[in-house]
């Protein structure tokens, strides 16, 4: 009674259902074998590997050859790292019988029907999916989630990833953002799932944040109207004319990505969730120091360091210009600003007016009204420092009696040999 429970109740296996006849596996019954058509999902074991393909017994009368392309979404792999022998596996049935009446199956295929349900689910209700990173394409990455997902670099992370290829091999988390299935499209953003598991501390940030607080960030980003500081889980921006108390033409004459730098914070708006920084609020003003240790009438010694219509631009301290105007670059009439000076010319400028208020420094090159006063006379003053009398015109022009008596040629200021020709032709005739 023991033998036949025993034999009743034991594993079956392929040898009662299978026999070898002249070298071919044929089934004892055919009653026995499998029903499946093209596009059919089935499952088997490995039983050889190949390099080229991979044979799998599903049951039936011939087993079922995968090709190496159709073992997984992984360009160039190898068989032998995809699948070993035993191995349980399925597969879509892509031909039922070839030209040469073989059995072709596709197992990244099956993978493919499986994972696309899967993402659908993860798509509809909003969920995680994970997948390691296989390929670096153009314009971002590709990652296996059961099948090709496609991750723009733009979404790779919260901030602009310079090195993509870092991220190969890299399990990541990310959200489906747009799926088609007619082309089979799948788009990934591993920046969603960031920006949610960051809004906590985000929000924090944003209600904890005061205007004038001062803070330690790292520069994230930087860009034609500023530079962008990652505030430990939400950046603020500081504009362009907030980085340097000196004129600055781009963010990166003052700092770098990277670059740790404590800020203040000049402005919070809790709704748009934007945060206003300043830097040069932290540093010392180079104009506030000048504007304390100088006075009205002091020399100072400066630098040119540029020349305008109306006048020249004096650097006095890192960061600090003044303004000597066209009429105080000398006491005579000076038509343009390089008679006098030239860029880079090392000068002593007084000081005549400091606007505090609206940070201005005006320069003088002219000496002092007491200094003019004690200059010597010049040389067409007479011994008692009065202007002497300029020679009349008529003692000055080489003229005789006509040229005395024509009191046309006086007031023309002609001279009268030229008048004298002008006289003598027939104008009327002409």
């Amino acid at each position: 009674m023991t033998d036949t429970t025993e034999k009743a109740t034991r594993e079956l296996t392929m040898k009662d259902f299978f026999r070898e006849e002249n070298g071919e596996v044929v089934p004892i019954d055919e009653s026995v074998l499998i029903d499946f058509k093209d596009g059919d999902i089935v499952e088997g074991d490995v039983v050889r590997i190949d390099k080229d393909e991979v044979l799998v017994d599903i049951g039936y009368k011939s087993e079922g050859l995968i090709p190496s392309n159709e073992l997984s979404i992984r360009k160039g792999a190898d068989p032998h790292d995809i699948v070993e022998l035993g191995q349980h596996v399925e597969a879509l049935v892509l031909q039922k019988e070839d030209q040469d009446g073989r059995l072709i199956l596709s197992a990244k295929r099956a993978a493919f029907e499986k994972a696309w349900n899967r993402v659908q689910e993860s798509y509809e209700d909003q969920r995680v999916v994970e997948g390691p990173v296989i390929e670096v394409v153009k314009g971002g990455l590709i990652i296996d989630i059961g099948l090709r997902g496609f991750l723009p670099a733009s979404l790779v992370d919260i901030r602009r990833v310079r090195n993509l290829e870092a991220f190969l091999g890299d399990k990541l988390e990310c959200k489906v953002i747009e799926l088609n299935r007619s082309r089979n499209n799948v788009v990934l953003s591993r920046r969603a799932v960031l920006e949610e598991e960051r809004k906590e501390e985000r929000d924090r940030i944003l209600t904890s944040l005061q205007e004038g607080d001062i803070v330690e960030g790292t520069v994230s980003n930087l860009v034609d109207f500023g530079a962008f500081v990652d505030l430990e889980g939400i950046d603020g921006l500081i504009h362009i004319s907030e980085l340097s108390w000196n004129h600055v033409d781009h963010p990166s004459e003052v700092v770098e990505v990277g670059e740790k730098v404590k800020v203040k914070v000049l402005e919070v708006d809790r709704d748009r969730e934007r945060i206003s920084l300043g830097l040069k609020q932290t540093r010392k003003d180079p104009w506030q120091e000048i504007v304390e240790q100088v006075s009205v009438g002091e020399q100072i010694p400066g630098r040119v360091t540029k020349l305008v219509s109306f006048g020249a631009f004096v650097e006095v301290a890192e960061g600090v210009e003044g303004l000597i105007h066209i009429s105080e670059l000398a006491e005579h009439h000076v038509e343009t600003p390089d008679e006098i000076v030239r860029s880079g010319d090392e000068v002593d400028a007084r000081i005549i007016d400091v606007d505090a208020r609206r940070r201005r420094l005006s320069l003088s090159l002219r000496p002092k009204r007491e200094d003019r006063e004690d200059r010597p006379p010049r040389r067409d003053r007479d011994d008692r420092g009065e202007r002497s009398e300029r020679p009349r015109r008529e003692d000055r022009g080489g003229g005789g009696d006509r040229g005395r008596s024509s009191s046309s040629s006086e007031g023309s200021g002609l001279r009268t040999g030229a008048f004298d020709a002008l006289r003598d032709l027939d104008l009327e005739e002409k």
